[in-house]
């Protein structure tokens, strides 16, 4: 499995050098001169074209690119064209609020969901799972931004039970942003650990194990759960870097320290840097987060080998 990995990592590395070339041409592309934001409706185009030199801006794209491989490199992501600060401490101001966001609401996405997938499987076309795939269908429609401001104000106005709304490192500060975020989540993961569950229920080695006797409970949780679980792990892995990358609504609402409204303040203003480093960001997440998924997988199912 060592072997593996290490031949897993190897083959990552053209695949993140495309993630910066596709970062860098996708933030170039978009419309707009940082350097007239920068100087302003009224600057003149002798201030606007020395930003434009100062930046970088006025050369090839390809000298840019070289440019900017350099630093990233050496591990300098650049300086924010708005606050004039490093990216980097930027991010680092940021990333761990949303770190903890995206795994408060992926343990609520699959406690809740693989909870109410299993139990519509098990108690399939019974009222059980009626339930559960109603409260599914209800999590998936119910927008984030409505289900946010009606929790705000049932258990933080109303019941006064949570803050409600920023981050200053309090648990209790987290509980209704992450359920908020997770609960959209929950709903997809509920309906895929049903569809999972009905899959492998249906199996021959289910039949046998039902024909020798074996305990219904055993059946369901030791022999079809366990099974079940492995293309769950592979949707786990996704929705959490969609969570990480995709709570920009969350962090609106909760007024929350995070990096979707650090990105969305970066693109009102085109600040490149900024954008180029969260498009790297979220693209390496997802990357290294397909490669833990593979490792797990030998986890929950030791019969999986890795050549």
């Amino acid at each position: 499995m060592v072997k593996y990995f290490l031949k897993r990592c190897i083959a990552m590395l053209p695949v993140l050098l495309v993630i910066t070339i596709l970062a860098f041409a996708f933030v170039h592309l978009l419309p707009g001169d940082p350097a007239r934001m920068m100087a302003g409706e009224d600057a003149d185009p002798e201030t606007i074209e020395m930003l434009r030199h100062e930046l970088g801006l006025d050369q090839p794209l390809p000298i840019q690119y070289i440019t900017y491989m350099g630093k990233l490199l050496k591990g300098d992501l650049g300086i924010s064209l708005r606050t004039k600060l490093p990216v980097f401490e930027e991010l680092k101001l940021r990333y761990l609020p949303t770190m903890y966001l995206a795994v408060a609401g992926m343990l609520w996405s699959c406690v809740i969901g693989v909870l109410f997938g299993a139990i519509a499987a098990i108690y399939s076309g019974r009222w059980q799972d009626y339930a559960a795939m109603i409260a599914s269908v209800s999590g998936i429609s119910v927008p984030q931004f409505w289900l946010g401001l009606l929790a705000i104000q049932l258990f933080s106005v109303y019941l006064g039970w949570f803050p409600v709304a920023g981050f200053s490192g309090k648990l209790s500060e987290l509980v209704l942003p992450s359920f908020t975020l997770g609960a959209t989540v929950a709903a997809i993961m509920a309906r895929f650990t049903l569809s999972a569950f009905l899959d492998v229920l249906d199996e021959d080695y289910i039949n046998t194990a039902r024909a020798k006797g074996v305990k219904e409970s055993v059946v369901m949780w030791k022999h079809a759960f366990r099974n079940a679980l492995i293309p769950v792990v592979t949707m786990v892995g996704l929705q959490f870097g969609f969570l990480l990358g995709g709570s920009v609504v969350v962090e609106t609402v909760f007024a929350w320290p995070g990096l979707g409204r650090f990105m969305i303040e970066a693109v009102e203003v085109r600040d490149y840097p900024v954008l180029q480093a969260l498009l790297l960001l979220y693209s390496f997440h997802f990357v290294f987060i397909n490669l833990l998924v593979d490792m797990i997988y030998g986890i929950i199912n030791p019969e999986i080998r890795y050549e």
